[in-house]
């Protein structure tokens, strides 16, 4: 089949095949058989500045594609992303600023797209160990059509402390019997009284969601469509919740649905007091000594390197900007004594059960997007916010691990200017993947293979489901229990 440019593509509904290779535009039913019309193998739907949908003639009248494992799988063509040299679809500029947020708490955070006045703004919460260097595939693309932002949580990324925020007579370092190794930089954190501007500080949800509040009331200054990977997930439902007036709009990309395993002290003063440290300053003795243990393996690069692997189905994916991004963080003198503060720190004052079932209460809008292979927050957990949202589209990738918008940035930024011409249309706009008139995916679920060209002329095809509105989550773990069993027996028997 003949590929065609997409800017040649009419704005249609329908497009068949002729026997002159011509697009015709139609929206009625001249394929059927008593119009002695014959019918074309493939048809061409959908086409739009973001891309058109490739299909089979027996898909028309009822879904995109059918189930799971159905034989008949539209396919979808849309663009890669944006090159730099490539004139009209050049990538949008980057810029990098640093506001003080709270005493030596300096907030970093990237943005592009500040020239597009009248379009909405997009904000990405990154997740834990990583900052807005992840969403640089976001910033380049989207920052074409939305003005974005991308921030680094304190305590993260390139928000870590200017200061130390403890005072010690002594400089403290890893211990020569820890490490083996020499550092010639101290530890911060590690020192015997906290600094004034320091003395509740931890780094914790409910911090988080205080920088997020900051951000979008005085950097950005209106509400946001707001989206966040794994903790970021969590951060964005959470902030959501508690200000559903700041926000348009709730991305998840494989949200982790738990964060901080001490009780909260808001919530749950009396039980917070049977532990003696949440992740304050300075750092308890056996904790400055676990945490000079625990820091040497994970802050090692073959140890990063192994984790980037776990969580990346394609390891074809260039992730070496990441990987020297993360080991730079590290590095720095605050990092160590960071670490142990989050991994410390009491949970949010709401859950995350508790922060969907306000968002809920309050109408806000969420759209979800899970890699189907991520060994860590699996799309078992997105199925079961879409049984308590079942009206907000789920959006499963594959190949996809835990972090999509990087794997799969043309599928993410494709779904995401879909779903974002909805909200701002009123739904008049349809969301990615459905047509006027199609009913039918409230009842199962849509399949499509997702096609997109990559640098040197490659293309790359990725498999994509939308969940209807009365998908049932056991229906989603029968479902996954099936595919896992047929992948198992194919492997035993090919």
């Amino acid at each position: 089949m003949e590929i065609i440019s997409q800017n040649f593509l009419p704005q249609c509904s329908l497009v068949t095949w002729s026997s002159s290779n011509r697009l015709v535009p139609n929206r009625s039913n001249i394929l059927s058989s008593n119009t002695g019309i014959k019918k074309s193998r493939f048809v061409v739907r959908s086409g739009t500045s973001d891309g058109y949908v490739v299909g089979e003639n027996d898909d028309l009248g009822s879904s995109i594609a059918t189930r799971r494992g159905g034989e008949s799988k539209s396919k979808v063509l849309i663009p890669g992303l944006p090159d730099q040299s490539n004139g009209e679809a050049a990538a949008a500029r980057i810029t990098t600023s640093r506001c003080e947020w709270k005493p030596n708490l300096t907030v970093h955070y990237e943005k592009s797209g500040c020239d597009n006045v009248e379009a909405p703004a997009v904000l990405f919460l990154p997740g834990f160990g990583v900052g807005s260097f992840h969403y640089e595939k976001q910033l380049t693309d989207l920052g074409r059509d939305y003005r974005v932002w991308a921030v680094d949580f304190v305590g993260q990324g390139l928000s870590l402390p200017t200061q130390d925020p403890t005072t010690t007579s002594t400089s403290t370092t890893l211990s020569e019997e820890t490490s083996g190794l020499e550092v010639s930089k101290p530890f911060w954190g590690f020192g015997d009284e906290a600094q004034p501007w320091a003395d509740q500080l931890v780094y914790s949800l409910d911090l988080w969601r205080e920088q997020v509040q900051y951000i979008v009331e005085e950097v950005i200054g209106e509400p946001v469509y707001i989206a966040g990977n794994s903790l970021g997930g969590y951060v964005a439902l959470y902030f959501a919740a508690t200000h559903p007036h700041l926000v348009k709009g709730v991305t998840l990309l494989n949200a982790t649905p738990f964060w901080g395993f001490f009780p909260n002290p808001v919530r749950s003063p009396r039980l917070a007091r049977l532990f003696p440290w949440s992740g304050t300053f300075p750092l308890p003795p056996r904790v400055k000594k676990l945490t000079e243990l625990v820091w040497q393996k994970i802050s090692d690069p073959e140890s990063i390197a192994e984790i980037l692997k776990q969580v990346y189905k394609d390891h074809s994916t260039d992730v070496d900007k990441v990987f020297s991004r993360i080991v730079e963080i590290t590095q720095h003198p605050a990092a160590a004594a960071s670490f142990a503060s989050i991994m410390f720190a009491p949970g949010g004052e709401l859950s995350f059960s508790e922060a969907l079932s306000r968002c809920k209460e309050n109408n806000v809008q969420i759209c979800l997007m899970y890699g189907k292979e991520d060994p860590w927050v699996g799309p078992i957990w997105g199925k079961k916010i879409k049984e308590e949202l079942p009206n907000a589209p789920y959006y499963e990738i594959s190949p996809a691990g835990h972090c999509p918008h990087d794997e799969v940035p043309e599928v993410v930024n494709y779904l995401m200017r879909g779903w974002i011409k909805h909200l701002e249309s009123g739904g008049f706009e349809a969301l990615p993947l459905l047509e006027d008139g199609e009913e039918d995916w409230e009842q199962s679920s849509i399949a499509v293979e997702m096609e997109f060209p990559r640098e040197e002329g490659r293309k790359k095809a990725v498999n994509l489901w939308l969940y209807g509105s009365k998908y049932s989550f056991w229906r989603g773990v029968g479902e996954s229990f099936r595919a896992g069993l047929v992948w198992v027996l194919r492997g035993k028997y090919v």
